[in-house]
């Protein structure tokens, strides 16, 4: 028998500039993470199936359940037009079904007064 291959850590990275994304999803892959990447954070939460979960659902069957896509971290912008970085891990840590992934907020902004 072979051996079941072992789910490799899933990274969503979010970022509106596109040369950043692609930055980030081709370090994280030369260190054979799956890597998963959208330019803004209604994307990201529509990924994360964020919506849905807001909706009062009487109940879900367990194939809905398992659609659900496993992200063992979110790096996101901080500065992105629409929602932020911020906006985006306050969202995340609402949910009782993803307040447990971990968020690294990043910037590319050298003006710090940009980002506070």
């Amino acid at each position: 028998m072979g051996m079941a291959a072992e789910p490799q850590f899933h990274v969503l990275a979010v970022d509106d500039s596109l040369i950043d994304r692609k930055l980030i999803e081709r370090l994280l892959k030369t260190s054979s993470y799956q890597v998963t990447t959208v330019d803004s954070g209604s994307k990201a939460l529509e990924f994360l199936g964020w919506q849905e979960q807001q909706q009062e659902l009487p109940s879900i069957s367990p194939d809905d359940q398992q659609e659900v896509v496993e992200v063992n971290l979110i790096i996101t912008d901080y500065c992105m037009p629409g929602m932020t970085g911020y906006d985006l891990l306050k969202k995340v840590k609402e949910s009782s079904s993803l307040r447990n992934i971990p968020v690294v907020i990043m910037s590319s902004e050298n003006v710090p007064s940009r980002i506070t």
